[in-house]
């Protein structure tokens, strides 16, 4: 942590090479092709770290500005800005065939909704016709059975 975070080292790229979509390597080879030269042939070299941090318990840390930096680091740097750039581009990408994939099953899910509910209504419908031909019935023998339970008393 006491490290600056300019300095850090680059995180490792070849294991992430399997992993990565094949248009991004090309993307990204197509990058490093067309760099300029002159930055690809510096050498690099080691900056500095202080370390008064471990004496006095807690220091600020250096961090060396751009100009400071030598030009293999920031060809370094600007390797891994494109490969982060292609990565979101490619995960926006992703993101909006999702959205869109999501856009499309929510209309066929509305659709299944309302066929749903006209079938519902259907059956209710149905249904409020059997208790209406039900209590037509219940009626007809009720009035049919009367005379009988009259008579008798």
């Amino acid at each position: 942590m006491s490290e600056p975070a300019r300095n850090t080292s680059l995180h490792d790229t070849t294991s992430r090479q399997s992993t990565q979509a094949g248009p991004l390597r090309d993307w990204l080879a197509a990058m490093r092709a067309t760099a300029p030269e002159g930055r690809q042939q510096e050498a690099e070299a080691p900056q500095p770290i202080a370390d008064t941090s471990k004496q006095s318990g807690w220091a600020p840390r250096l961090v060396a500005s751009a100009a400071e930096a030598p030009s293999t680091e920031v060809q370094a740097q600007d390797d891994e800005i494109a490969e982060l750039i292609a990565e979101n581009m490619m995960l926006k990408a992703k993101l909006r065939i999702a959205a869109d994939r999501q856009d499309e099953f929510q209309i066929l899910l509305a659709q299944e909704i309302r066929e749903l509910r006209g079938h519902v209504t259907e059956e209710i419908a149905k249904l409020e016709d059997l208790r209406e031909e039900r209590d037509l019935w219940k009626a007809r023998c009720e009035a049919l059975m009367q005379p009988l339970f009259n008579g008798t008393r």
